[in-house]
């Protein structure tokens, strides 16, 4: 009876609405609480702060990307926490990179000052609010003033349309355990209202668009390539693609995962779900890249312009830096297996990252393939 009891409470936890935590109470990351049934939350909603018992050798961020209506005010914040593979230096961060300028700038905070909700994805960093739907963000400094709030909505989840809360963009991969680092996808799209002002520019967000996603582990790979947009012709679409060299058990492999959302329909592809992918150009900042599953072929025609430097995690300090565009060019083309074009459309808007060895991720996919 016991055991009935103990699996009712935990089901009840799972598909508690976060409407009802809209005012919840945050949980200071220093203090380490052990919070009931937060294990079982975490591990069906990837959205949630997955660090709450770590204490070193991690990192968790979230990557949110804004683009303003007219498309000539696009920005990317990225809140998260770092802690060192010895544990000694802990701390919390915000960056931010401006896609018009690739301008880059890099927030530290004490560990202390950042706290997280229980029942939904909501973070705070000192002065600064971090959720699903809505952005309250106050940094004043010798350089800097940034002051503004920006709210989410209408926004489009990976399993929408299957009636499921989480199904999440890694797959069964989610639940591999000791794996470097996990991805996951908070909103494929959704629409902003809101303003930033960042020192003397005004940023208006109002009928813009964003996007939400969020990585956390030890380190980022040693090579990747990452791409995304929302920002096409025709509206309510989005894609994203990752491409990686994975290092799990004392050896590695070329992983790969994405979706493409139109006609309001979100498509998972990867690894995990049997496709292949073919990168068949990888020079001079430019890349042409195939994706084939059982029933589409999808080929992705990208090039990068101009580019930021941000920080990256290895083994939880964010010592790295890596380059990323937001405002790259990215071509996309839908197809049966006929040959008959499905989709296409194209953006001047996109986020793309080629880190590390690309020659290594080519060899890996031709391995597999």
């Amino acid at each position: 009876m016991k055991s009935i009891i103990c699996l009712f409470l935990i089901l009840a936890g799972l598909s508690l609405s976060t409407d009802s935590y809209s005012q919840e109470q945050q949980y200071n990351f220093k203090e380490r609480l052990t919070l009931p049934f937060y294990r079982f939350r975490k591990m069906n909603n990837s959205d949630l702060f997955q660090g709450n018992r770590e204490q070193k050798d991690y990192f968790e961020g979230w990557y949110f990307k804004m683009v303003s209506a007219d498309s000539t005010s696009i920005l990317s914040i990225i809140p998260g926490i770092s802690l060192s593979e010895n544990g000694e230096e802990q701390e919390a961060f915000i960056q931010i990179i401006n896609g018009k300028t690739a301008q880059t700038s890099y927030y530290k905070y004490p560990i202390e000052s950042f706290s997280f909700a229980e029942y939904r994805f909501a973070v705070q960093i000192g002065d600064n609010f971090f959720s699903e739907d809505s952005i309250n963000i106050h940094i004043e400094n010798d350089t800097t003033s940034i002051h503004g709030n920006v709210y989410m909505s209408n926004q489009v989840k990976m399993a929408k349309n299957k009636g499921k809360k989480d199904a999440g963009i890694m797959g069964w991969y989610r639940y591999v355990p000791l794996m470097e680092c996990y991805h996951g996808v908070v909103s494929l799209n959704h629409d902003l209202k809101g303003n930033l002002q960042l020192n003397k520019e005004s940023y208006n967000f109002d009928n813009g668009l964003g996007y939400i996603e969020k990585d956390w582990g030890k380190s980022m790979p040693s090579s990747w390539i990452w791409m995304q947009t929302n920002n096409f012709n025709k509206k309510n679409t989005s894609f994203m693609l990752s491409v990686a060299e994975i290092p799990w058990l004392g050896s590695s492999f070329t992983g790969f995962l994405g979706f493409v959302l139109y006609d309001g329909v979100p498509i998972r592809f990867g690894t995990y779900t049997n496709a292949k992918l073919h990168i068949e150009n990888s020079e001079n900042n430019k890349l042409k890249i195939t994706v084939v599953n059982k029933k589409k072929n999808i080929l992705i025609e990208a090039s990068r312009k101009s580019f930021g430097l941000l920080m990256a995690p290895v083994h939880g300090s964010m010592d790295r830096r890596i380059a990323e565009g937001i405002d790259a060019q990215l071509k996309l083309t839908i197809s049966n297996k006929e040959g008959g074009i499905i989709f296409q459309d194209s953006s001047a808007i996109t986020g793309l990252e080629m880190v590390g060895n690309i020659e290594n991720l080519k060899a890996g996919l031709n391995k597999k393939n």
